[in-house]
Parts: structure tokens; sequence; C-alpha cells
């Protein structure tokens, strides 16, 4: 077992490039994970960090012995947390990364479910629109879009990720009528910074019939979450380019309504995404399937759509 410890704190060690890192994924303080990989180096007689005071660095055995076990850690960790949850259930803390307003509001009522069903379990969740690093921060689920699908991992889709223009009636009632794409010229616009790359993404308008049109609002708003944008476009500052999953409570409400309701941006999928092992921990697989299924149950995948009747 010490020397699976050793393999697991080096193995997070060089995904993250510090003690420190491979600690907080660990649940270990740094000296602990410092130790474990100064106990593997001297079972296997090589060094696998060039250590600085700054960071870490492979060595080229260090670089060999990672690629031969980085994956199959992995799948040995899966396996025993699987034989275990054959006499006692899946268990254990389930680590998972999903972004605030969708997360808050369509995931956490999953959470009670499916800890009633595993009462061994204990859910260990971070609420970030950040996409995460599944591996290298010791996540066993992230639930968002917009992520890089590193090698390791696997991303499922469960809902479309559409964008959607909305303002509050009375902004709408103001200045000109804002019929076709062009219109949106010159009118004031809260917009979503990428929480990727910080910057505002020049997106793509499209309707059912293929025609296209870029979103030419001005920049008069910019902020980080969706769901502070659509506060400010019902008190009425301008329009938001939003999440349809982050407008539908606003417009189901009145506060906002659509604008150009036959146009929308295709962003993709909110994806489940989690380590491409053969061997998922109990506990994760459950989970990924209890969200599938809640999910397929309330017909989110519908209701998410840009071209719902709810939202349209």
């Amino acid at each position: 077992m010490d020397t699976l410890n050793g393999i697991a704190s080096f193995v997070r060690s060089a995904e993250s490039g510090s003690f420190a890192a491979a600690a907080r994924a660990l649940g270990l303080t740094p000296a602990a994970v410092g130790k474990n990989v100064a106990r593997l180096e001297a079972e296997l007689g090589v060094r696998l960090f060039q250590r600085t005071t700054r960071r870490l660095a492979l060595t080229e055995a260090g670089e060999a012995f990672l690629g031969e076990v980085q994956g199959s850690l992995d799948q040995l960790r899966g396996a025993m947390a699987n034989a275990r949850g054959m006499t006692t259930g899946p268990a254990g803390v389930l680590r998972v990364a999903l972004p605030n307003a969708f997360g808050r509001e369509y995931i956490v009522p999953m959470l009670d479910g499916f800890l009633r069903a595993h009462p061994a379990v204990t859910a260990d969740w971070r609420f970030d629109n950040r996409p995460v690093d599944l591996i290298a921060e010791g996540f066993d689920v992230a639930i968002g879009g917009g992520f890089d699908l590193r090698p390791g991992v696997v991303a499922r889709a469960i809902v479309p990720a559409h964008r959607i223009l909305v303002a509050s009636a009375g902004f709408i009632r103001e200045g000109k009528t804002i019929a076709v794409p062009d219109d949106l010229t010159g009118r004031e616009g809260i917009l979503i910074r990428s929480p990727q790359t910080g910057r505002i993404r020049d997106w793509v308008l499209s309707n059912r019939y293929g025609a296209e049109a870029p979103v030419s609002l001005d920049r008069r708003i910019v902020f980080d979450d969706p769901d502070a944008a659509c506060h400010a476009a019902a008190l009425g500052m301008g329009i938001a380019l939003v999440p349809v999953q982050s407008a539908r409570s606003w417009i189901e409400r009145g506060a906002l309504s659509r604008v150009l309701p036959d146009w929308r941006v295709d962003g993709g999928h909110v994806s489940i995404y989690y380590p491409a092992q053969k061997l998922l921990p109990a506990k994760t697989r459950l989970f990924i399937d209890h969200v599938v299924e809640c999910v397929r149950e309330k017909d989110l995948a519908a209701r998410f759509s840009a071209w719902h009747p709810d939202v349209v």
C-alpha cells in the first residue's frame, strides 16, 4: 500500500506541477506527498523529479514512469473501490465541479435521491463557472460546457447549450423595433466573458433555416455570471446574451422577454466529464447514470432548446 500511495502522490504531483496541489487532490499535507514521492524514488532507485523552489520538473526517468503508470493507477483504484463496493456498496467522497447557476438550479435537486440511495457516499462539490482540470485537480466528475477535452477525459453531452437574446419589456419598447439581427447594432449589450479566456467571444446567431448573422450589440456591460446578466437585463440595462437555462426562470415569471425569438446562438452542449477508465469507481458511474436519468425524466434537453415554446 505504501508503494501505491507513493505512485498516487507521484502521478498527482506530475499532473498538477506541485506537491501542494497534489496534496489538495489527495487529502494529504504537502509534506506527506513529498515523503511518499521520496520513498518511491528510493524504492525504484531513480530520481523522478528535479526539484526547485518554484516548480517540479520530471526527469527523463520520471516522464517514462508517468507514461507507464498514469492510466493504470486510476484503473487500479477504480477496481479496488468496485471490489469493496460488492460488499459495502458505493462509498467515499464524490468530488464534483459544476457551474454556479446551472448546478444550483438543476443539479443540486438531483443530489438528495442519489445520497438516499447510496448513504455511504459523501458529496464534496465546487461551484465555479471556470472549467476545471478534471485529472490534475482530483475531481471525479465535472459538469459544464466549453471544456478542453484532454487525453484521459470523456465527455457525455446531456443538454444543449443554446444562448438567446433577452431584455425587459420596457427596454424593448424603447428605441427602434428589433425585427432582424442588423437592428441590434447600436443597442446596449450585456455580454458574458469567457471563463476560459476572459474575453468576449464573437458569437454568431443562426435561425431554423441555417441563416447566420453576427451579434452586433454594443459592449456596454460585461459580466462573468449569466444570472447577473439576466438581473441587469430585467432592470432595463440592455439586451443580454445568455444560456437558455439561465434565462428560462426570468422569462417564465415575465421579468424578461425574448429578443429575436427566431434566432439563437448554438454553443454546443453542457456535458458530464469524467476520467476515461474501463473501471470507473461505482460512486462515479452511478452518479453519472443518475444525472443522465434525471435529465431524461425532467426532459431538460428539450426544455433548454432555444426553440422550446416556453422560451419563444
